[in-house]
Parts: structure tokens; sequence; C-alpha cells
């Protein structure tokens, strides 16, 4: 990493991730929900309004449409109607229509506009239309309810502009619009006179105006909706990715930088991680990964500092080549020589001076089951491994290995005096390192510990001996009836 620079989280990077994904997801799920919705509603009241408009079409006389148009369109008619609507009198355009024998076509089919009105109460207008081409700017309304003033039949107004170039007589889709009459949506159908000629167009429409504001309710309840949905996985997305990424790799991550290894440094001292991580996937990996590498480093600082010590007494050992008969070729440790050598020296001390010491006996569990199944050379691994494992604990102890899986410690001053953590600490990691199932069976390091220290009972180091002895017997016979002989 450059120096100064900022680390950018990777669980800020995944917050990030997962809070774009859901906004999209739901804001996204939330839009095509709405405008669904909003189709089908729309598609529902334009086959509304399209049938309507024809079933009326069906119904109306085209040739007396024919009839009443040319006269509806007059100068004359045109001039009167704007009297009578200056003076609020009706009864010109009646007496105008029965002197031309058209009021009673008139009056039917205005009364027949009403009666459908009254039983279709969903449909906002009905109305009979003199159309425009497609270019025309205006359409003459014709016939309107029995509720419009009579002065009406013959009024231009202004198309809306969503009906602006079209034609009427070829309105495939209704439309919907929001003019002067509020939100309709309105659907045109063509009358024919006897000789097939379009003299009118039925106009026919349904109010939009609840519909339009059910509509914004509704986009309002879908986006709180939405909102709070959002609100909900976001807070558990970031709890499951705080549990199960973040603080896992936060704690390696605080473990990795304790980690210093140098000589004369055992596992815990030097900072190997040590943390309950067991999520079986690949952070559970990583971890597993990095704990071994610094375990391997410490081992191999350990042997490198017993070889940089061995290459520099290498002169003294050739001159005192008997003293390498005092040690285990294997694993380095005094062999069983070395330990009686050192039994007489403190003989005298224990008898005459009353000196403390404590013995530990160490018996390798599975050695021979690992020799059958993986070969002495793993076995050798599986024997170093061990003698190491109790070498970082009893740091200040003589170790001798006296047997092929036997090994005994003194235990003094130091180490003495925390003789009862040591053990405890030196079963907790032989039990951890058996733990690892993952493992090759040469690297589960495993062994049955027993110490005895010495009493004022004691005469001599041998009754020491047997009592540690016999607690490690015992401690192998509970691991043997927890995991098995390997016999």
């Amino acid at each position: 990493m450059q120096s100064g620079k900022k680390l950018f989280s990777v669980r800020w990077k995944m917050y990030i991730f997962i809070a774009v994904t859901v906004l999209v997801v739901v804001f996204g799920t939330a839009a095509i929900a709405f405008f669904t919705s909003v189709n089908q509603i729309d598609t529902f009241y334009k086959h509304c309004a399209s049938d309507n408009a024809r079933n009326f079409a069906s119904m109306v006389d085209g040739d007396y449409l024919a009839r009443l148009r040319p006269v509806v369109e007059s100068e004359e008619f045109q001039a009167l109607r704007d009297r009578a609507e200056e003076e609020d009198n009706e009864e010109l355009i009646e007496e105008y229509l029965k002197e031309h024998d058209l009021w009673d076509g008139y009056s039917k089919i205005r009364s027949m506009i009403t009666g459908y009105l009254s039983n279709m109460e969903e449909i906002e207008y009905i109305y009979v239309i003199a159309h425009g081409d497609q270019d025309a700017q205006y359409d003459m309304y014709l016939i309107d309810e029995e509720e419009m003033p009579l002065y009406e039949t013959g009024y231009y107004e202004v198309r809306e502009d969503e009906l602006l170039g079209m034609d009427l007589t070829h309105f495939n889709e209704p439309a919907i619009s929001n003019g002067d009459w509020g939100w309709l949506c309105s659907a045109f159908m063509p009358v024919y006179d006897s000789q097939g000629n379009c003299v009118c167009v039925v106009g026919c429409d349904y109010s939009m105006e609840e519909v339009m504001a059910e509509r914004t309710s509704f986009f309002a309840s879908i986006f709180a909706g939405a909102l709070g949905l959002i609100v909900i996985v976001l807070i558990g997305s970031m709890f499951f990715i705080n549990k199960v990424v973040a603080r896992p790799i936060k704690s390696m991550t605080e473990e990795m930088k304790r980690f210093n290894p140098s000589n004369h440094k055992d596992y815990e001292t030097a900072g190997v991680m040590d943390l309950d991580i067991r999520s079986n996937d690949e952070i559970s990996e990583i971890y597993d990964g990095i704990k071994d590498m610094q375990i391997s480093i410490i081992d191999y600082l350990k042997e490198k500092e017993r070889s940089e010590i061995d290459i520099k007494n290498k002169d003294q050992r050739i001159d005192k080549l008997s003293d390498e008969s005092y040690k285990d070729a294997l694993t380095g440790v005094g062999n069983k020589a070395a330990l009686i050598k050192k039994c007489n020296e403190m003989k005298y001390r224990i008898e005459k001076e009353g000196e403390e010491f404590a013995i530990m006996m160490v018996d390798i569990n599975n050695l021979k089951r690992v020799n059958d199944e993986c070969g002495h050379e793993a076995g050798d691994i599986y024997i170093r491994g061990c003698c190491n494992m109790i070498c970082d604990i009893l740091a200040h102890s003589p170790v001798f290995r006296i047997g092929g899986d036997e090994f005994v410690a003194i235990l003094r001053d130091y180490d003495y005096d925390n003789r009862r953590a040591l053990t405890e600490k030196l079963k907790k990691y032989f039990m951890s390192s058996f733990s690892q199932e993952d493992k090759e069976p040469w690297l589960r390091y495993s062994a049955a510990v027993g110490m005895a220290e010495k009493t004022s009972e004691d005469n001599s180091i041998d009754s020491v001996f047997k009592r540690a002895d016999k607690i490690m017997y015992e401690d192998k016979a509970l691991f043997k009836q927890k995991y098995g002989s390997d016999r």
C-alpha cells in the first residue's frame, strides 16, 4: 500500500453495490407494475368508449343526419343560432327545424342520447358531430343531450390538440386527453347513410378525472411501498454483509497488524491469528491460509535460528563430538542419555538443597496410525511438529526425547512457577492442532500430557517421574476413549 493512501473499505463497496442494485431492482419493478396497471386501465376505458360509440352509432339514422347536416351548416341557420344564443331563446331553433321537417328526428336522437347516458352512468358525454377533414381545425356539434341548449346545435368548437391532423372517420384508437372538458377518454365512430356515405361521427367520452386522481395516489403508494421495501432490504443486507464479510475481514486485518515474528517468539507472543472463524466459505479458507502462513514463518524462523546456531557452533561441535551423543538425531532435543546426565547433575541439588522442579511427560498420540497409513517420512514430520510445539511452550526448560513417541521436560525457575498454566496451554495447542480436520494427518499434532511437581515427600526424581507418567497415561486414556486407539 502506498504511504498516505486512504483505504476504501470493501464493506462500503459492498454496501454501495447492494444499495444501487436494490434501488434499480425495486424501483424498476415498481415502475413496471405502475405502467402495466396504467396501461391496463387505459385499455379498459378505451375499449368501453369505443364499444359504446360503435353501439350508439349503429342506432342513429344516417339518412336523417344526411338531411340535417347541410341545413345546420347553412349560413341562414348559423345566423339564427347566433341570435338564439344571444337571446337565450331555444324556440327559434325548434321552430326552424319544424319548418324544415327535421324536428321529430332531431328530438328522437336527442332523447336517445339522454336515455343512453342515464343508463350508462360511467359515460360523461355522447354527441353527434359534423366532422371536418383531416386538416380541419374545428368540428361542428350537430346533436347533443337534452340538457344542452338547442342553440348549441351547429356550434363549432376547436379540436383538442390530441385530435389535430386526424381523420375522425378512421379514428383507430380512442384518445385520452386533458382539455377544456378535463380528463376524457374519447372514441369516435362514423355514421353512414343508406348510400354508404359517412355523414357524421358519434363521439363518446368517458371521464378520467377520478382515474387520474387515483393514479396519482397509486403512484404515491407504490413509491412509498418501494421505498419502505428498499429500507428493509438494505438494513438486512448491511447486517448480513457486516456479519458474514465485513466483521471477519476487519478482525483478520487487525490480527494481521499484530503479527510481529522474530527469533525467540512463540506463536502467541508473535501474534499468530487466533480467531473463531468457521464460516466454511472463502473467508474461512483465507483465514486458515494466513494463519498457516504465519505459523510457517514462526517455524521457519525457529529452524533458521537453530541452523544459525548450528553453523556458528560448528567448530565447537566438531571439537566436542561427544556432546552429539546427547542429542536426538530427528528432533535436535536431548536424548535419553542426556536426560540421565541431567538427572545425575540435579541429584545432589535435589537431595541436599531441596531444589524445586517439575517433570512433564508427553506421549504422542496416533504416531503408529500416521506411520502405517502415511509412511515413516510423514511420521518423522509428525514427531518434529509435536516436538516444536513442546519447545515453543516450554521455552525455558530442557526437553528430551526418550523413546519413539515419548518426551520429557524438566521444569525449573520460570517454567516451574508457571507449570500449571503452561501444561494447560500445551494441551490446548495440541487439541487446536488436532481439531484442524482439513489438514493432512501428519500435520494434526496431538499428544497426551502429564505434569507432576516435586513435593516434600519425594526423595528422588524417580518418584516425580512416576507420578507424571501416571497422569500422562490417564490423559492418553481419555483421548483413546474419545477418539479411539491407533492400534
